[in-house]
């Protein structure tokens, strides 16, 4: 008997946009590329941090004009080994918000990227914890 879903999974379509899947990219390329579409938002207690030991995670919140939009870090200094998410709707109990998650990330300090060539911030993310950071920096 086939398995059924309590929510509607969403359909594929022609049109890819960006994604939730993270990947590294080494060395940094324009990200030209295109993925699956974005599955529906999150729903509140539906996102799985992968954190403990040495591997941490971090959230960057944005605003909903940011929806899609694929944020990239890579570790302090190593600019060609770059990782990303793409911002999506989080639906909690009682407001929506915007985030990319990136987890796990070794602890460590990490570049947050503008775009390919410009780097916004720098964050901390700490062993077995989450960093947080407001999208886009109110200083850059």
């Amino acid at each position: 008997m086939p398995h059924t879903h309590p929510h509607p999974l969403p359909q594929p379509h022609e049109d890819l946009q960006p994604h939730e899947d993270r990947h590294a990219h080494t060395p940094p390329e324009a990200h030209a590329h295109t993925h699956a579409p974005l599955p529906a938002p999150s729903r509140e207690g539906t996102v799985v941090l992968e954190i403990g030991g040495e591997l941490g995670a971090l959230i960057l919140h944005t605003g909903p004009a940011e929806d899609g939009l694929e944020i990239e870090v890579s570790p302090l200094g190593n600019d060609d080994h770059r990782t990303h998410a793409a911002v999506r709707p989080r639906l909690l109990a009682d407001r929506t918000v915007h985030c990319a998650v990136i987890s796990p990330l070794p602890a460590g300090r990490y570049t947050v990227w503008r775009d390919h060539e410009t780097g916004a911030a720098q964050v901390d993310v700490p062993p077995g914890g989450v960093a947080e950071l407001r999208w886009p920096p109110a200083d850059s």
